[in-house]
């Protein structure tokens, strides 16, 4: 295969940082000059590919992003955008494999490779306009109106993306309207008769291959999902500390503060958290979750994922799950109509009925 030698090309992995912030790399891309090279959707071969370069207790999705790697590699494109994302706030850090990803790529992979690799680490006062600012000076871009310009269309492109989204849109829909220059927001859809949060990173759940297409799987169960692209990151970070926590992890307002939002607002019936085997942030963060939907009765389940999670256990402990959800909520509306019912016979006689319907509505919501 051709190798592509235009430095006005570059590629990238369609994993891991793509699934949070390809909006703005587009736009702020685009608007430089240069032209993107993505990498395959995610097949099983790409996570073998990964899993050849790796020692095997390396998260899945780490493997899965070198397996990208090799795929643009054998694409010929050997000019890659690896960002380096320590810290998105002031000691709010990626755990130590995505921190150390261009490391890891340029140890694990002998074949020639150009890194792009700049840095933002808010710890250490490396801004995200430093960021911007280090990734043109690669391709010789100096000039700073340029620049600014193109880190202005980048935001334009991403915010677009992030009010699709959250208006109902799925990943793939906002993201092509997006990078069109579209703006479509979703209709109000047919209520579903119930709702789950979904506690997982972008990379993990807006993969199909990863997630086993868990979205789609809900919906033909008749779940409506709710995952962190419906929740702003004010929003998260206002919920996490309605709980009583703090942020530690970057990725922490797609886990905890997207649980969190809508376990404080009542707005489902139960949560799903959708994490990579072995991943000790996110083990950290379900437990947490976890406490607290057991304080306000909330049903959830943890499905752990690895290159070796097969679709037929997962469906099944889906539907389990579904099926406990149908069985809680049924009772919990037996209960409330009974209740109706009792205050309207208490209506009826307030001498001797009122009484009785609120000895019986204790009764009721005792009942497990």
């Amino acid at each position: 295969m051709d190798i592509i030698t235009d430095k006005r090309t570059i590629g990238m992995p369609r994993a891991i940082s793509y699934y949070s912030n390809y909006p703005f790399y587009y736009g702020f891309f685009t608007a430089l000059g240069l032209e993107i090279v993505l990498s395959d959707k995610t097949t099983s071969k790409t996570i073998n590919d990964g899993c050849k370069y790796v020692v095997s207790d390396t998260c899945l999705p780490v493997k899965v992003y070198v397996g990208h790697v090799i795929n643009l590699l054998d694409k010929g494109c050997e000019t890659i955008f690896i960002p380096s994302l320590q810290a998105s706030a002031y000691k709010i850090n990626n755990c130590s494999k995505i921190r150390g990803l261009p490391e890891i790529i340029r140890n694990v992979i002998n074949r020639p490779i150009n890194i792009i690799d700049p840095e933002i680490n808010k710890t250490e006062g490396i801004s995200f306009k430093d960021f911007c600012y280090d990734f043109a000076g690669r391709f010789d871009i100096t000039d700073k109106d340029f620049v600014e310009s193109a880190i202005q269309k980048g935001w334009e492109v991403y915010n677009n993306f992030h009010k699709m989204a959250k208006s109902g849109l799925s990943f793939d829909e906002a993201l092509k309207n997006a990078i069109e220059g579209k703006q479509v927001i979703k209709p109000v859809e047919v209520v579903r008769p119930l709702s789950v949060a979904i506690m997982a990173h972008g990379y993990n759940l807006f993969d199909e291959r990863i997630s086993l297409n868990l979205i789609k799987k809900l919906e033909k169960m008749g779940v409506k999902s709710y995952t962190a692209l419906n929740v702003s990151r004010e929003d998260a970070g206002k919920s996490i500390e309605a709980l009583g926590e703090i942020q530690y992890w970057a990725n922490e307002l797609e886990l905890t503060g997207t649980a969190a939002y809508y376990m404080n607002n009542n707005k489902i019936d139960g949560i799903i958290a959708l994490s990579a085997f072995g991943c000790g942030p996110d083990s950290l963060m379900v437990e947490e979750v976890q406490y607290h939907a057991k304080e306000k009765n909330i049903p959830m389940i943890h499905l752990n994922i690895d290159e070796h999670t097969g679709e037929a256990g997962f469906v099944t402990r889906i539907e389990a799950f579904v099926d406990m959800l149908i069985r809680k909520k049924r009772r919990t509306l037996q209960k409330e109509n009974i209740i109706n019912l009792l205050h309207t016979a208490a209506n009826k006689n307030k001498t001797a009925g009122v009484n009785t319907a609120e000895k019986h509505k204790e009764e009721i919501l005792t009942t497990k």
